[in-house]
């Protein structure tokens, strides 16, 4: 049996990869410029809060896509992340630590809630583990709302304002700076220390994903009885991925809270939590790439799509469907029509899309691909 792909495509693969790597590069470092130039500031804002969506959706493929724990309650982990760093770098308590200490903090803050709610769910699956880390994240919302009496922690369902903003070298972030002839407004510099965040996170995430850790939680998710019977021990690994899933979790919320310079219970609601868990399904369970396209659909789609009330004015003259329900009404037939057509994800990984779709010709030819590498 022949391959269709030439010997001399296979070397030619990695001059095409650099290729593709450094337009990557460029195209990500002049990103906020275009939308600023095309779309607008506030676009750019939009472009800052995906790539903490991004993070966020890496964060729980760890958990759902990897070792296959169904979590509803995530966004809990987001809040814990964002409220400690509210408390701790505002007048709430007087107390301004640096961003450099809080950051660090709240994702092992977060970590710690993560091993707290793993440990006691060890023995669930399917829709009890789903019901009770649903659970979990209601009850941090509301601890949160309620936690202004007998003594004012985090102000209730007012939420904590006026949060320092992120400081490095003693330049405050919010603030429009001059670089080479460049105007980096707060927003476009944001993006820059986000999308940093967000290539660490994809790092990790890929060195997990190929370590011996991710076979295992990968073992657990496809059979967690045969994955104890080779010897691994379900226990931990299972906590590990609510660790580490937590971990990138309140990251993203120590940002977020530092960028939004407000954080209230309103911002950490189920809701939340179903969307985040949207990006990773629509995007491909378990699959990286994946999981950021997913990430980066379901933030801007709904923003795009804000745009329906003054198409419709120019189309008919008036608004006839409030935009505000039609966007998410579209929203939900797209997520709809993903599940029908497409129910490994628009981008799943070749083992996912094998155990879906075994007879597709193009799955059929990566593994032929697949079987080609690992004879050589």
């Amino acid at each position: 049996m022949t391959l269709p792909i030439p010997f001399l495509d296979r070397q030619s693969a990695p001059q095409l990869a650099r290729a593709a790597f450094v337009g990557l590069s460029i195209l990500l470092a002049l990103l906020p410029f275009l939308v600023d130039a095309g779309l607008g500031r506030g676009w750019v804002r939009i472009l800052d809060f995906a790539l903490l969506y991004v993070m966020l959706a890496l964060g729980l493929n760890i958990v759902v896509g990897f070792a296959g724990l169904l979590d509803l309650g995530y966004v809990a982990f987001y809040a814990v992340g964002a409220y400690l760093y509210a408390i701790l770098a505002s007048p709430q308590f007087g107390l301004h630590l640096p961003f450099w200490t809080l950051l660090p903090l709240g994702a092992l803050i977060a970590c710690l809630f993560g091993v707290l709610l793993g440990a006691p769910t060890l023995r669930l699956r399917g829709d009890y583990l789903a019901i009770v880390t649903l659970g979990f994240g209601e009850i941090i919302r509301i601890f949160l709302n309620n936690l202004n009496a007998p003594v004012n922690i985090t102000n209730g369902p007012q939420g904590i304002n006026l949060i320092d903003p992120i400081r490095i070298g003693g330049a405050d972030l919010t603030k429009d700076y001059e670089l080479l002839g460049i105007t980096l407004s707060g927003a476009h510099i944001h993006y820059y220390l986000f999308l940093a965040c967000t290539l660490a996170v994809i790092f990790i995430a890929l060195r997990l994903q190929d370590s011996r850790i991710g076979r295992a939680w990968v073992a657990i998710r496809e059979d967690e009885v045969a994955a104890s019977a080779m010897g691994i021990n379900t226990r931990n690994i299972k906590l590990l991925a609510f660790a580490m899933g937590a971990t990138f979790g309140g990251l993203s919320g120590g940002l977020f809270a530092a960028f939004q310079g407000f954080v209230s219970p309103e911002s950490f609601t189920l809701m939340e939590s179903i969307m985040i868990l949207c990006m990773v399904v629509l995007g491909g369970m378990g699959h990286i790439p994946g999981v950021i396209l997913g990430a980066l659909l379901v933030t801007i789609l709904p923003e795009l799509l804000r745009y329906i009330g003054p198409f419709q004015e120019w189309l008919i003259g008036r608004v006839v469907v409030d935009p505000a329900d039609l966007r998410m009404l579209l929203f939900g037939l797209a997520m709809v029509a993903v599940m029908i057509f497409r129910p490994e994800g628009l981008w799943p990984s070749a083992r996912r899309a094998r155990e879906l779709e075994p007879d597709d010709p193009d799955i059929v030819h990566q593994e032929q691909e697949d079987l080609y590498d690992a004879r050589r």
